[in-house]
C-alpha cells in the first residue's frame, strides 16, 4: 500500500515551499514596518516633559522646631 513520491510531487512541493517562504517574509516585513510607524507616531505625539527635580530628604524623622 506504499505510494511513491513522484518528481512532479517534489517539484510542486518546492514551488509551494518557496511561495510560503516568500509570503512569510513579506508579511513579516510589512508588520515590522507598521509597528515601527506606529511607534514613531506615538513618540512624536508625546508632549515634551520637563525633567523632574528631586530633592534628597533625610531617611529618619525630621526634628520639629517650636
Amino acid at each position: 500500500m506504499g505510494t511513491t513520491l513522484t518528481p512532479e510531487f517534489w517539484r510542486q512541493f518546492a514551488v509551494l515551499l518557496v511561495i510560503a517562504t516568500a509570503v512569510t517574509v513579506v508579511v513579516s516585513a510589512a508588520l515590522d514596518a507598521l509597528v515601527l510607524r506606529i511607534r514613531a507616531r506615538r513618540t512624536s505625539q508625546r508632549p515634551s516633559v520637563s525633567p523632574v527635580v528631586r530633592t534628597r530628604r533625610p531617611a529618619g524623622r525630621t526634628p520639629v522646631h517650636h
